[in-house]
């Protein structure tokens, strides 16, 4: 099967301008292995609570293990996304295969809070997978493509994010928590060797020596205006993303619900209704423009998060909040992206690394102050903050020109 997929991938591809062309198979293996990658960020969330119950973990302690994975990739974001740009990105998709399968061994055996701690760093370090195939496949499709292709791929990052909590609550419960890290280090085993194996040499679009083009990434942040503004917008509307679900597994833990974190992990499944919406946005983001289409569905974020907070304890109501959340923040995501990957086509790689660096300190943020919020007021903090961070995040959109 491997072979048959190198030969295929191999004779659709155009070398006239060195520029590999964008398959359906192609684009189909790389949305499966964003999904899988993007899914070690959030494996640990439903988890939490059968890790502090192992590790006898108070609320602030507990809250630094998914914190941590998303500096984890933050940190990559700066130091290893701009990488994309000067080197073959197929080869740095396999060290970031390689280490993704060594962290989670190291999270497998963690005896203590911090190793685990330096094991969910490393495997928010080795998630850069992610963003090195995403701004790859952007440069392989013409300007007018770029919305469909994004949406199928923010489709695929989607359903990592949303089934990786399903996943790993069922896993959990059946196996134990650290069977969880056992699974991840399989898949990326096998999707790293088959990276490996199809994925073409792109040729690099910038020749820069390492710090000159850490450097060049800074100055681009610097330089565009409308950068700094769709990375502080995206920023704030991840950071109420995470304050949910950084916060539900506990909150469904408790009464009234008493759910395990199986059932915890089934609100995932309730929240693929964000596939929907990043598949749907990449459509119409070049009918409403991105600036109108992310506000409104600014708005429809905020109101599944008041609807959680107006009807507390209430599943139906969670659910309905859910799956307005999801739906909101995956189709803004996909539409901001639009904007971000043309400010400059030469650049895609720091461009996209210095906003989902923003973006995942956001998230990082929303983790933080999610479960601080949670220890302090309940879900009813839960919800003012979230919201708080949806107003922000407006804020700095309708600031944008286009």
């Amino acid at each position: 099967m491997l072979c048959l997929c190198f030969i295929y991938l191999t004779t659709h591809m155009t070398h006239s301008d060195s520029t590999p062309v964008l398959s359906p198979l192609m684009l189909l293996l790389m949305t499966t292995a964003i999904a899988a990658s993007a899914a070690n960020l959030y494996y640990n969330q439903p988890i939490l609570p059968l890790i502090a119950n192992e590790f006898h973990l108070n609320d602030s302690q507990l809250g630094s293990i998914p914190a941590l994975t998303q500096f984890g990739y933050a940190f990559a974001l700066l130091f290893i996304s701009p990488l994309g740009d000067s080197v073959v990105r197929r080869q740095l998709i396999g060290l970031l295969s390689c280490l993704l399968v060594v962290a989670c061994s190291v999270a497998v055996f963690a005896p203590n809070l911090p190793i685990l701690m330096l094991a969910v760093f490393l495997i928010g370090v080795s998630a850069n997978i992610t963003q090195q195939l995403i701004p790859f496949a952007a440069s392989m499709v013409s300007i007018e493509n770029k919305g469909a292709t994004l949406g199928t791929l923010m489709m695929g990052l989607t359903i990592g994010i949303l089934l990786s909590r399903t996943l790993s609550g069922f896993v959990a419960e059946q196996f134990g928590w650290r069977s969880v890290f056992i699974m991840s280090a399989l898949i990326a085993a096998f999707l790293g060797i088959l990276l490996w194996i199809c994925l073409p040499s792109n040729k690099p679009q910038a020749s820069l020596r390492y710090l000159p083009l850490l450097k060049s990434t800074l100055v681009l942040f610097a330089r565009h205006r409308s950068l700094r503004l769709f990375t502080f917008s995206g920023a704030f509307w991840f950071a109420a993303f995470n304050v949910l679900w950084a916060t539900l597994a506990i909150y469904v833990s408790d009464a009234p619900f008493h759910y395990n974190a199986q059932q915890a992990g089934l609100f995932g499944l309730i929240a693929l209704a964000g596939v929907i919406g990043a598949k749907a946005s990449g459509k119409w983001v070049n009918k409403l423009g991105a600036k109108t289409l992310i506000m409104v569905v600014l708005g429809l974020a905020a109101l599944g998060f008041a609807i959680t907070g107006l009807f507390a304890g209430n599943l139906v109501s969670l659910i309905v909040g859910i799956i307005l959340i999801d739906f909101a923040v995956f189709s803004a995501q996909v539409a901001n992206q639009v904007r971000v990957f043309s400010i400059d086509n030469s650049a895609q790689s720091r461009i996209n690394g210095i906003y989902m660096l923003g973006y995942y300190l956001g998230g990082a943020l929303g983790s933080i102050a999610g479960l601080t919020a949670y220890s302090l007021y309940q879900w009813p903090g839960v919800v003012v903050v979230s919201i708080l961070f949806i107003i922000i995040s407006a804020f700095f959109n309708a600031l944008a020109k286009h």
